[in-house]
């Protein structure tokens, strides 16, 4: 346990660099501070010895102002030396969280898009904002308070022994017995496994607290309750059943132990009792009260304690989400990286599954596009378009098989060469808090206002600015700035435009789009795709009709591939999907004119 702990104050430290000096500063203040802090108790001890001597002459107490004075000295000097400790651990906890949030960052960068999809933005926020914040509070507050309640009982203990030896044993027994209830019932492996436990159920219900706030609309519209959205409820029925649980298992360990830290004072009326049998001497009341009056701060340190080892568990925890994210593996960049030779695609064999999966998500699929040439993926939801796309962006490296663009395998290829190959338009616009010009311009950093613009008026966007009083400065998710899901889509082209990659991927880019917005989207489509290779994924059948070629998707293998007339013809899974879209639209058409 004890190596396990510098263990994690030593990982604390790597990421302190050359602040680890300010912590470590911190814990000698602070033991400092807890020591000088029992000094101002003495003084207390020696006023109350001489108003015993003297009474009832107490005129004849003349050190008493004198002892008051020393007690407020030291009692405000503890109090300094304890604030620049404070100072210290901040200073050191504050780098820690900076450097720990921008590690982990790097590495997210860095690592497969695919992750990042499959895990979810809010559980990766969650650990990348929590877990920094558990090692600042950590660092900043709770190890300096720890070390504090290390140092006050070895004070404590020695003012005990030098008083009266039977009274400082008496009052220790309570304490004994509160650590041991803490070594074995609310510490160690059991309640390490709990924390953990407690932080994955927070962690889920965090996550889906994310993905139900982006479907409230849909919530609202159709007049449901958080009920509608059953994986949320499910989330906070088990943190619900976890917490309820836990707090039923720990009631009977906490009481005791609350019971045993206060239980102090108790111990010392049973001594006043046995140790004065034989007659009270002054003395013995002097040492009595100065024992009830000191062993008040020996309760506080117990809690303390107990709250300390809470939050070293929680650091622990923290410490090994964040691991789980350092510790996965990046995509492999090629020591010397190559140039496709042209914008084709091949597809050899390739077969992928995701961690976990019981079958291949992509299972063999073989093909090949040519430059310039306009495919598409459709089929039923689960065959694997959207993956199959994937692995042509590599956001995922393949299982077996090859990749390869420009007759070049994608590993082969340095990322950033790679990305400025393929542009990718997601189903899910990805708009961040900023101005519309600086959004845009993630396609391109280097473009010039101009380039943004023409990008904007290519992707038929204009419309979007100009609604707006700050125009194209206009900041998304700023005092009640939003657009749609169609506007985010042709914004998100309006990148792509910048970006102008040779090789574009559009994944189901006109899911969110009303009809007057998958107009224009189009038109967008259209000026993009011209003289690029192109890879659509699509659900709208009229969306395709015109592709080069049609590849049917079913069960992660290609069930079918030809021209829109050819699968049509075929009488097979496309042309049952073509009848029962022409169904869907006459259905809404049907519905519009009954309105």
């Amino acid at each position: 346990m004890k190596e396990k702990k510098q263990g994690d104050l030593s990982r604390l430290m790597y990421y302190a660099g050359d602040h680890k000096y300010f912590t470590y500063a911190s814990l000698v203040l602070a033991a400092l501070s807890a020591l000088i802090a029992l000094v101002p108790f003495y003084y207390i001890w020696k006023i109350m010895k001489e108003v015993l001597e003297v009474r009832p002459n107490y005129s004849e107490a003349v050190h008493i102002k004198e002892y008051g004075w020393m007690a407020v000295a030291f009692a405000l000097i503890a109090m300094v030396i304890y604030i620049a400790a404070l100072m210290c651990s901040h200073k050191a906890a504050f780098r820690v969280q900076v450097n720990m949030r921008t590690a982990m960052m790097n590495h997210i960068m860095k690592l497969p898009l695919g992750y990042v999809e499959s895990e979810g933005t809010g559980k990766i926020r969650k650990i990348v904002a929590d877990s920094s914040a558990a090692t600042e509070t950590y660092l900043a507050h709770n190890l300096p308070d720890k070390v504090v309640s290390f140092a006050t009982p070895v004070g404590l203990l020695a003012m005990m022994m030098v008083f009266d030896y039977r009274l400082g044993l008496i009052s220790l027994i309570p304490a004994v017995i509160a650590f041991a209830l803490m070594g074995t019932l609310m510490m160690g492996p059991k309640m390490a496994e709990d924390m953990k436990q407690y932080q994955n159920a927070l962690e889920t219900m965090s996550a889906e607290a994310v993905e139900y706030v982006r479907g409230v609309p849909v919530v609202k519209t159709f007049g449901q309750t958080v009920f509608s959205f059953k994986r949320f409820k499910n989330a906070i029925d088990e943190y619900e059943k976890w917490t309820l649980g836990y707090t039923k298992n720990m009631m009977v360990p906490m009481v005791a132990f609350t019971t045993s830290a206060n239980g102090i004072f108790a111990a010392l009326i049973i001594a006043a009792y046995v140790f004065t049998g034989h007659g009270v001497t002054d003395k013995f009341i002097l040492n009595l009260i100065f024992y009830i009056l000191i062993t008040s701060v020996l309760t506080v340190t117990l809690m303390k304690i107990a709250f300390a080892g809470e939050s070293q568990l929680m650091v622990r925890d923290a410490i090994n989400r964040m691991d789980g994210i350092l510790n996965m593996e990046l995509l492999p960049e090629p020591a010397d990286g190559q140039t496709p030779k042209d914008t084709s695609v091949e597809l050899d064999k390739v077969v992928f599954s995701y961690a976990g999966a019981d079958k291949n998500a992509v299972d063999g699929i073989s093909l090949k596009i040519a430059s310039g040439e306009h495919v598409a993926f459709v089929g039923p939801s689960g065959g694997g378009k959207t993956t199959l796309a994937s692995l042509i962006a590599r956001f995922w490296d393949v299982n077996s098989g090859a990749v390869k663009i420009g007759g070049v395998n994608v590993k082969d290829i340095n990322s950033e060469t790679l990305m400025n190959e393929v542009s990718y338009v997601f189903q899910d616009s990805r708009l961040l808090k900023m101005s519309i010009l600086e959004n845009i311009r993630m396609g391109r950093p280097d473009a010039t206002d101009a380039e943004v613009m023409e990008a904007l008026k290519n992707a038929q966007c204009m419309d979007i600015i100009e609604k707006f009083p700050d125009g194209v400065n206009t900041v998304i998710g700023s005092k009640g700035v939003y657009v749609s899901g169609g506007e985010a889509q042709r914004l998100s082209i309006a990148r792509a435009f910048l970006k102008n990659a040779p090789i574009l991927i559009l994944d189901e880019a006109t899911a969110f789009a009303d009809p007057d917005n998958e107009r224009q989207v189009q038109k967008a489509f259209e000026a993009l795709s011209k003289d690029k290779t192109v890879i659509m994924i699509a659900h709208r059948l009229s969306t395709v009709t015109n592709a080069d070629r049609i590849y049917v998707l079913a069960d992660g293998r290609i069930a079918e591939n030809g021209t829109h007339d050819e699968l049509n013809s075929a009488n097979g899974i496309y042309t049952h999907m073509w009848s029962e879209y022409n169904k869907s639209v006459k259905w809404k058409v049907g519905k519009a004119g009954a309105v």
